[in-house]
């Protein structure tokens, strides 16, 4: 099974990253900036860490980003051994944040550093059974 076949439990978000998680299930990567210095905010979080101001506004990212760093693993314990092998990586996006995601759609011997990659959501999931949003992994492809 691949890894884009994952399906996360239900959860209930709460405080700073609430509007972050129900943005996934509607496909949407949504990301904090400061509206006092301008700076994207990653992980987030209701104020900046570069200023300390607390006026943060979300706004859609491009859904483009590069590969920075990445790792194949290839041994996994539990219910992750059948998803082996598979990417996890930290990419660069274009609004400047770094985020860890896993790269899919290509054989883990494509992947490489600095490759342009492109955002993609799982397909929507059924309703958590315990009334929590199903949130919906953001992961990237290699760009066309």
């Amino acid at each position: 099974m691949p890894p884009a076949d994952f399906t996360p439990a239900g959860f209930t978000p709460a405080g700073a990253d609430e509007t972050f998680w129900t943005a996934t299930t509607e496909g949407r990567l949504l990301l904090p900036r400061c509206e006092s210095c301008a700076t994207v905010i990653w992980y987030p979080r209701p104020f900046c860490p570069r200023c300390g101001g607390r006026d943060v506004m979300w706004f859609p990212a491009s859904g483009e980003a590069t590969v920075y760093s990445y790792t194949v693993v290839r041994k996994a314990r539990g219910g992750y051994r059948e998803l082996t092998p598979y990417v996890v990586a930290y990419v660069e996006l274009a609004e400047g944040p770094r985020i860890l995601t896993n790269i899919v759609g290509c054989d883990p011997s494509e992947v490489g550093i600095g490759q342009a990659v492109t955002l993609v959501f799982d397909a929507p999931a059924a309703a958590a059974e315990d009334g929590g949003v199903r949130a919906r992994l953001y992961r990237f492809r290699p760009a066309d």
